[in-house]
């Protein structure tokens, strides 16, 4: 009865100890608020370096031409996978003189290019339609990755939109663009054992210190030192400090001499 009651006591003193770590773990991370409307940015950037800045949840809107390159960018953190999707509102069919073609490109802080998941990154749209809608999943963001991998890693994420085939005599006609990014936190079962010193977040010359706040999520960068595996490699070594004491109690009671009465 004494081992039972050690056994006991030793579990509920650990459940204790991990409940507030587990209910941190299965509690979602907060996603960066938007407005009432979930409006962002009216404009869009031409290159990389005058990105517009917009959030998740945001819906960002650009009026430009066809053949304009439209960049914007928004940040991400270790294990938050992201889902970009653009809508384009295409000029009026009766001055189109044929279909085009859209493409939804997502680099990274280096400005390397990330493939998608999963997603239709490049669609066409036939003279006739009005709109069309693309969408890129990328894979979960690492907290590191070894120098020559192409690994999403945490910091900025630049989106490019732009027509990449059209009739040359529909260059120019004005269009209407959307962009909005959803962000999932994966958990630890895409963590990783490593961490990135800075995240990938080029400087902007001239850029003031809400542009540069806009390039982080609100709650700062995590850095990569938290995953919900801690949880579980600690509940997994307290299982086996029980264990442990359980078979030594066995063991003990095996071994002991067994005491005979008097003989008479």
């Amino acid at each position: 009865m004494r081992t039972v009651r050690t056994l006991t006591a030793a579990l509920l003193a650990a459940t204790a100890l991990l409940a507030p770590a587990a209910s941190a773990a299965a509690a979602p991370s907060p996603t960066p608020s938007a407005g009432k409307d979930g409006s962002g940015p009216t404009e869009a950037g031409t290159n990389f370096r005058t990105a517009t800045a917009f959030r998740p949840g945001q819906k960002a809107t650009a009026s430009a031409s066809t053949g304009d390159y439209l960049y914007w960018v928004l940040p991400a953190d270790t294990g938050e996978r992201i889902t970009v999707r653009a809508a384009v509102t295409l000029p009026a069919s009766a001055a189109r003189h044929g279909s085009q073609t859209w493409q939804l490109d997502v680099y990274d802080g280096l400005r390397r290019r990330q493939s998608c998941a999963y997603g239709t990154q490049s669609a066409a749209a036939a003279k006739e339609a009005a709109t069309v809608d693309l969408a890129c999943t990328l894979r979960t963001v690492r907290s590191g990755a070894e120098p020559w991998a192409n690994d999403p890693l945490p910091g900025s994420y630049y989106v490019r939109l732009t027509v990449a085939g059209a009739h040359e005599e529909d260059l120019g006609l004005p269009v209407r663009a959307q962009v909005e990014a959803d962000v999932k936190d994966a958990g630890g079962a895409q963590a990783v054992d490593a961490s990135l010193a800075e995240p990938l977040v080029p400087g902007i010359a001239g850029a003031s210190e809400e542009q540069r706040a806009a390039r982080a999520p609100e709650d700062g960068w995590s850095g990569g030192w938290w995953s919900d595996r801690w949880v579980w490699t600690a509940a997994g070594g307290v299982l086996a400090a029980l264990a442990g004491i359980f078979g030594h109690h066995l063991t003990r009671g095996r071994g002991r001499p067994v005491r005979s009465g008097p003989q008479v």
